[in-house]
């Protein structure tokens, strides 16, 4: 089966980063990366589209759970799972709370991580149908069709 989800890896463990990359890519996934929080949001402002983002929660400067708010600000649908060495409950909860779908631990079983971001892009097209399905319902309802 061909895959063909695009994917954001977020973290800013430049060797981890680049070996989780190449082994998704090995996979049939697009894969871009970012060391940093800034760097994400800038490529994701830069008009760049993913269908998942793979974020580190402990990160210098910009850290994982204010990347998380900022990436949810400009865009609600983003699909974002978290990836941590050392989370606690409450960090995930609260990380689940602001719109990520999921906290995994560090390191993650590559076959787990690839079966979440295949669920979480069909769920973000499920979201993306079910907004068009809206906006197209309005439509017809201010046009009294």
């Amino acid at each position: 089966m061909e895959r063909d989800e695009k994917v954001l890896l977020v973290d800013d463990e430049v060797e981890f980063t680049s070996v989780l990359a190449e082994r998704m890519q090995a996979r049939g996934l697009t894969v871009d990366t970012a060391a940093s929080g800034v760097e994400a949001l800038e490529k994701m402002e830069g008009g760049s589209r993913y269908d998942v983002v793979v974020l580190d929660l402990a990160m210098p400067g910009m850290n994982g759970m204010q990347t998380l708010e900022r990436l949810m600000a400009l865009n609600p649908d983003m699909q974002v799972i978290l990836l941590t060495g050392h989370a606690t409950l409450q960090d995930g909860i609260r990380a689940v709370r602001m719109g990520a779908r999921e906290v995994m631990e560090k390191p993650a079983d590559l076959s787990e991580l690839l079966q979440k971001i295949s669920e979480a892009k069909l769920d973000k097209i499920m979201l993306i149908e079910k907004r068009m399905e809206e906006q197209i319902q309005e439509i017809l309802n201010a046009k009294g069709w």
